[in-house]
C-alpha cells in the first residue's frame, strides 16, 4: 500500500503544494453526507487533497480532467473476494476488474497462501503495490479451513498470526468460520486474542447461523458475515450488532433475496449493509461486470443510486474500519474516482486509481505488466501420478447392490451439498457408479507432496455427465486436485495430466484431452488476458455441455466439493466428510436406507 510522506501531504493539503490533478465541473456524490453537488476534486500523488473550490491548488503543471455532465462516485470495494477463484493472476485481475470501477477489494489472499506459504504472499503482495487495484489483506483464521484438517502445502497456525498480524499489510483475520469459534479451536482462539491486542477486527463466516450459535460468534468478537442465506437470517445478524454483506457471485446469487432486508424490512439500516462477490470468473466479469453490476441489480431492486453507491462503497470501507482511507471522495483518502454518466444506467467512462487516470473510454490507459514468477509460485504441483486402479471404490459387503450416499449439488446455491442415498452395483468389490442415474465418481487428490496414501474416492450427483472426466488444482479452499467423472480411466488421466503441466483445469473423454486450461501460478492462477480467460472459460463450458453436464458452471460447481464449512457433505483429501460431525465417513452405507432420505452417522 502507497505510503506518502506526512508533511508533504499536510502541505498538499493546504495548498501549499499544487496539486497534480484536478478533476473539474463535475457532479459530488458524498457518501458521507448522501448529497449530490458540483465539486471539483484535486489529487496529490495518490491521494485526494482537497475538494469544492480547488482554484488554489492548481499550479502550472498540474492536470486537468474536465468531468462536465458526469458524477464524480468513489471507487468501489468488494468487501469479500477469494481473487484465485477467478484463475487470474493479480494484474490480471485488475485489468479485468478497475474498468468496472472496482478499486479496492478485501481478500485472504488464501490460496495463495496455501499453495505457496509466506515466501509465496510476500511476491504477491509486491505485484498487488504495484498495480491500480488495492488489496486490504486479512490473514486467514486458519488454514485449512476444513474440518477435519485436510492437507495443504502451508499451515497457517497461531504462530503465524504471531508473527504475520504485525505485518503492515494486515487488516483483520479473514474468514473466521463458526464452526472453529464454536468448537473452540485452540489456533483459532489465540488468533483472535492476538487480534485483540494487535487493534485488529476479526471478519466473519457464519453461513446458517442463528441463535445461540450466532451469540457465541458474536461473543467471539466477530464483527461482520457475508454469508446469509436469507433475508431473515442477515436481518437477526444486524439486530445483533454484525456488519452484513450482500453476495452475489457468479454461482451464488443473493441479492435479489438479501436486498429484502433494506427494500421490505427496514430501509433506515442501509449504512449496515455492504456488497461482495466473494467468487466470480472472467467471463462473468466480461459480460455482466463487478461491483458496478451490483450497483445495478441494487437499483433495480428498487434501492435509490446514493444509498446502493453507498453500500457499494462507505458501507464496506466502514465494516472493515478501513473507511480513513477509501470509501468516499474525500481530503486524505486514496484517489479513486470513477466519472459517471447516468447513476442509474451505472456505465463508467473513466477510473483514475491511486491518483493515476488508469481507465478511460472505458478502457485500461496504460499498459499493465505481470511481474517475472520466482519457482515458489511457479512449482507449487507435487503430484504423483495415479492408476485408474486408485479411482475406484471398494467395498467389502459381499451382496450385487449395495446403498451409498452421492453428495447431491444444490443447482441453485452450488455450495451446499445435501445427501442422496443411491443403490449401486457391486462388481469383484468395486463399487460401480451410475451415470444413467447421475451417479459419478468423485476424488480429491493431495498434491502437495504431504501424503503418501491412496486417495479415498466417493460419489456426487447434479452433473449429468454422460462420458468421461473433469478435474481442476484451482479448487477452494485447499486447492488440492478435484476429480469427477464416469469412469476410473478417465479420472486417473485428468489428474495425471495436470501434474504433469503444472496444474490447470482439464476435460477428458475416452482417454482424449477434449479441453485443457493451464493455469501455472500455484497451480491455481494465470497471467492470461481477461477476455482470453473468458473465451478459455466458454470453450470449456461448451466441452461440458456436450458431455451432458447443464449446471451454470459445472467445473466451478465440481470446485466447490472441498468445501467443508456448509452442510451437509464434502470431500478432501481424507475422503468424505460430514459437515454436522466433522468427520470422514465410508459413502457404501452399513445399512439399508431408503432413496432420497438423508443418512445419519
Amino acid at each position: 500500500m502507497l505510503q506518502e510522506d506526512l508533511r508533504e501531504m499536510i502541505d498538499a493539503g493546504a495548498a501549499k503544494r499544487a496539486a497534480d490533478l484536478v478533476i473539474c465541473n463535475g457532479q459530488l456524490v458524498n457518501v458521507n453526507s448522501a448529497e449530490i453537488y458540483p465539486a471539483d476534486v484535486a489529487i496529490y500523488r495518490s491521494q485526494i487533497v482537497a475538494t469544492g473550490d480547488v482554484s488554489d491548488y492548481i499550479g502550472p503543471n498540474t492536470q486537468r480532467i474536465d468531468a462536465k455532465g458526469k458524477y464524480l462516485v468513489p471507487g468501489l470495494i468488494d468487501g469479500h473476494l477469494h481473487i484465485e477463484c477467478s484463475k487470474l493472476s493479480m494484474t490480471s485481475f485488475a485489468k479485468a476488474v478497475v474498468p468496472h470501477g472496482t478499486t479496492s477489494i478485501i481478500s485472504g489472499l488464501d490460496q495463495y497462501i496455501v499453495t505457496s506459504g509466506l515466501e509465496g504472499i510476500r511476491e504477491v503482495l509486491n505485484e498487488i503495490d504495484q498495480g491500480p487495484l488495492k488489496v486490504f489483506w486479512g490473514l486467514p483464521f486458519i488454514t485449512p479451513y476444513t474440518l477435519p484438517q485436510s492437507n495443504v502445502g502451508f499451515n497457517v497456525t497461531a504462530e503465524t498470526h504471531r508473527e504475520v498480524q504485525k505485518w503492515p499489510e494486515v487488516f483483520g483475520v479473514w474468514e473466521t468460520v463458526s464452526e472453529f469459534v464454536e468448537n473452540q479451536h485452540d489456533d483459532v482462539m489465540k488468533a483472535i486474542e492476538l487480534a485483540r491486542e494487535n487493534r485488529l477486527p476479526v471478519f466473519g463466516c457464519a453461513p446458517m447461523t442463528r441463535g445461540k450459535k450466532l451469540n457465541s460468534v458474536l461473543c467471539a468478537g466477530l464483527r461482520l458475515d457475508h454469508e446469509s442465506y436469507d433475508h431473515q437470517e442477515m436481518m437477526e445478524k444486524v439486530r445483533k450488532g454484525m456488519y452484513v454483506l450482500i453476495r452475489e457471485s457468479s454461482i451464488s446469487h443473493f441479492m435479489h433475496e438479501n436486498m429484502k432486508i433494506v427494500t421490505h424490512l427496514n430501509p433506515r439500516i442501509s449504512r449496515r449493509v455492504s456488497f461482495c462477490t466473494d467468487d466470480v470468473i472472467a467471463s462473468d466479469i466480461m459480460t455482466n461486470g463487478h461491483m458496478d453490476k451490483l450497483i445495478r441489480m441494487a437499483i433495480s431492486c428498487g434501492v435509490d443510486p446514493i444509498t446502493a453507491i453507498q453500500m457499494g462503497s462507505i458501507n464496506s470501507a466502514e465494516a472493515y474500519r478501513i473507511d480513513h482511507l477509501v470509501g468516499s471522495i474525500s481530503p486524505g483518502r486514496f484517489a479513486d474516482i470513477l466519472l459517471v454518466e447516468d447513476l442509474r444506467e451505472f456505465n463508467i467512462d473513466t477510473v483514475i486509481a491511486k491518483g493515476k487516470l488508469t481507465v478511460e473510454g472505458g478502457k485500461m490507459a496504460y499498459d499493465l505488466q505481470p511481474p517475472v514468477r520466482s519457482a515458489t509460485l511457479l512449482q507449487s504441483m507435487k503430484l504423483k501420478p495415479v492408476t485408474a486402479d486408485d479411482m475406484k471404490v471398494r467395498t467389502d459387503l459381499d451382496a450385487p447392490r449395495v446403498h451409498a450416499l452421492s453428495l447431491d449439488v444444490d443447482f441453485n446455491v452450488p455450495f451446499v451439498r445435501k445427501g442422496r442415498n443411491v443403490e449401486l452395483d457391486v462388481v469383484n468389490g468395486v463399487v460401480l457408479p451410475d451415470v444413467a442415474n447421475d451417479v459419478l465418481y468423485a476424488t480429491v487428490v493431495e498434491r502437495f507432496g504431504k501424503t503418501t496414501t491412496k486417495p479415498a474416492v466417493g460419489f456426487c450427483s447434479g452433473w449429468k455427465l454422460k462420458a468421461g472426466a473433469m478435474a481442476s488444482s484451482c479448487a477452494p479452499d485447499d486447492n488440492n486436485v478435484i476429480c469427477i467423472g464416469t469412469n476410473s480411466e478417465d479420472m486417473a488421466m485428468a489428474i495425471n495430466h495436470l501434474a504433469e503441466n503444472g496444474g490447470g483445469q482439464v476435460i477428458v473423454r475416452d482417454g482424449k484431452i477434449l479441453g485443457f486450461l493451464p493455469l501455472p501460478i500455484c497451480g491455481i492462477v494465470s497471467d492470461l488476458e481477461p477476455e482470453v480467460m473468458a473465451a478459455e472459460e466458454e470453450k470449456l463450458l461448451q466441452i461440458a455441455r456436450e458431455l451432458g453436464c447443464d449446471l451454470p458452471d459445472p467445473l466451478f460447481y465440481m470446485c466447490c466439493l472441498q468445501i467443508t464449512a456448509i452442510p451437509d457433505y464434502a470431500i478432501t483429501d481424507l475422503g468424505v466428510i460430514d459437515f454436522h460431525q466433522q468427520k470422514t465417513f465410508d459413502p457404501v452405507l452399513r445399512c439399508g436406507c431408503s432413496h432420497g432420505k438423508l443418512h445419519k452417522h
